[in-house]
């Protein structure tokens, strides 16, 4: 079988400069890089993980993967909920990470702040990586 939630967590909470926290309360837990949301995971579906992904590769991931849909209380563009414990553990934290980078990029401000955490994930190895669909 697929990773548990207790293997997502301790993936999510080991890339670099994660911080876990509850701003929505009890019923979800939030991963933020910078300061802002790169995943979430919500008590109510237990089996999803809502990540956020570049909108076309969104479309083809949701293609590939039965277990990729998009994401029910996220903008549909710009998240995918990852039904982890039916997909391949390399294809879950594959997102995982891609999630992560796209939104230090993309959502991380200021730029210098940006910079730095990018700096950081380069020195720990984290990359993202392409679909080789």
């Amino acid at each position: 079988a697929g990773m548990d939630i207790m293997d997502v967590r301790e993936y999510l909470v080991s890339l670099p400069a994660v911080e876990e926290c509850q701003p929505f309360g009890e019923e979800w837990l939030v991963y933020k890089v910078g300061g802002r949301m790169f995943a979430a995971y919500g008590f109510e579906r237990p089996q999803y993980l809502p990540v956020k992904c570049d909108p076309d590769r969104a479309i083809l991931l949701r293609d590939e993967f039965p277990a990729i849909t998009p994401a029910w209380h996220f903008n549909k563009r710009h998240w995918n909920d990852l039904r982890f414990e039916a997909l391949p553990d390399e294809v879950v934290m594959r997102e995982i990470r891609h999630s992560f980078l796209t939104v230090i990029r993309q959502n991380v401000t200021p730029k210098a702040l940006c910079e730095e955490l990018l700096k950081m994930v380069a020195e720990a190895g984290v990359a993202d990586a392409p679909l080789d669909l």
